[in-house]
């Protein structure tokens, strides 16, 4: 349940919010006939009230028995609606601060002038061009995240080549899909996933890799997925890993014994979908008498509010001879904060967890997503010196259901 302090106090700044973009949506409907101007005042308030009542109600409506889809589209719709805002009351703070600044300096230097009289001429005033620059920014940003809906499951192949001076030669050529973050609990269309599996099968991988958060919470939303997902074929194997929703930590359980179940559950999940789940241990495939080790842990995060259930010094025991070594560690931050400084013979690691924020900008020459904040590897490639990581922006999706900009990953990399 929502802490109601808090809630009320987010409500009130919701409601403030809602009356500082009004003077906005006002301002630049001025011009406009009264008719209009009222259609325009009705409009704006209808959403807003509704938007705000959903959010104060929510918490006490009994959505369970609706399709989960029902509280994700809700939830998106009031955070782009609030974000919507608040970047339009980013553009209105900066043209108040302006006008004050303005009639500060008319009262000091222009006694005799209004402050306002000193923008003259005929053209836009600063005023309506920064109002409808708000407006626009901030419906563009509401816009965008509702035509994202349609790309939840708009799975894209990332084709990335990457050479090795240490792979064994029997490897070279090799080709590895990865996928990550399936999240099963928020998907609802059972043949758009279908889609991505065959896409994946297509390919032909000799290697596939998971690399955590089968769920978003409980075992039992792989139930309607398992026949999907059980497709995934390769010769040397389907190979997993736990993520941080993985271990029900975001649920409240009835007892620590249903909790500890569930996750076994889950841990059956993989066997019976034929993948091999590798706990804090690693494997070595051959090929033609040469070696190379996989490794996989637990979710192991350098961030306070994610777990550290991973044990690298138990994955990488017994691996010292093999020439090469692919690690699976599902959140990026551990690459930085132990990889690099402690294991400095694994050439790959391959991560998820950080879904590109589900929203950003990639092309050629801008790669920007406001998760890029909180981890500095996010979404790509990296290297340093000889060692690389691989983050890969999700198969599905959590909270907001669909992608902007950044978009549903499936990744082939051809080793040589």
């Amino acid at each position: 349940m929502r802490n109601s302090s808090f809630g009320l106090v987010l409500a009130i700044l919701m409601l403030l919010l809602d009356i500082y973009v009004y003077q906005a949506v006002r301002f630049v409907a001025q011009g406009a006939s009264p008719k209009v101007r009222f259609a325009v005042t009705i409009i704006y308030w209808t959403i807003s009230v509704l938007a705000l009542l959903t959010y104060v109600f929510l918490p006490y409506l009994n959505l369970e028995r609706f399709h989960g889809q029902v509280c994700s589209v809700l939830f998106a719709v009031l955070i782009g609606l609030f974000f919507a805002k608040l970047i339009t009351a980013l553009f209105l703070l900066i043209d108040d601060i302006r006008r004050l600044f303005q009639w500060a300096s008319g009262k000091l230097f222009f006694p005799n002038t209004e402050g306002e009289d000193i923008e003259s001429g005929e053209h836009i005033s600063r005023s309506v061009f920064l109002n409808w620059l708000g407006i626009a920014a901030g419906g563009g940003l509401f816009s965008s995240l509702i035509y994202g809906f349609s790309n939840k499951y708009n799975y894209r192949i990332k084709r990335i080549p990457i050479s090795f001076k240490n792979l064994p030669a029997s490897f070279k050529g090799m080709r590895v899909v990865q996928i990550s973050d399936i999240h099963s609990g928020s998907f609802t269309n059972k043949e758009a996933v279908h889609h991505g599996i065959r896409m994946i099968q297509k390919l032909n991988p000799d290697l596939i890799l998971f690399t955590g958060d089968l769920v978003n919470n409980r075992a039992e939303e792989m139930n309607d997925y398992k026949d999907i997902f059980s497709q995934l074929k390769a010769p040397m194997g389907v190979f997993s890993i736990l993520g941080n929703h993985d271990y029900g930590d975001y649920v409240q359980w009835e007892s620590r014994k249903l909790k500890e179940q569930n996750l076994e559950r889950l841990k059956s999940t993989h066997a019976e979908m034929g993948w091999r789940l590798l706990m804090n241990e690693h494997v070595i495939l051959e090929r033609e008498g040469q070696k190379i080790a996989l490794l996989g842990i637990e979710n192991w995060s350098a961030k306070a509010r994610f777990p550290k259930y991973g044990k690298m010094n138990l994955a990488h025991a017994g691996t010292d001879g093999i020439p090469f070594k692919v690690l699976m560690s599902h959140d990026p931050s551990h690459w930085e904060a132990e990889v690099l400084e402690k294991y400095k013979d694994i050439d790959l690691m391959l991560s998820g967890h950080t879904h590109g924020m589900q929203f950003g900008v990639e092309i050629p020459w801008l790669k920007w997503s406001p998760v890029q904040y909180v981890y500095k590897q996010w979404a790509g490639l990296y290297k340093n010196h000889q060692q690389h990581l691989y983050v890969n922006r999700g198969f599905g999706f959590l909270g907001y259901p669909g992608r902007v900009g950044i978009l549903p990953e499936i990744t082939l990399f051809e080793l040589n």
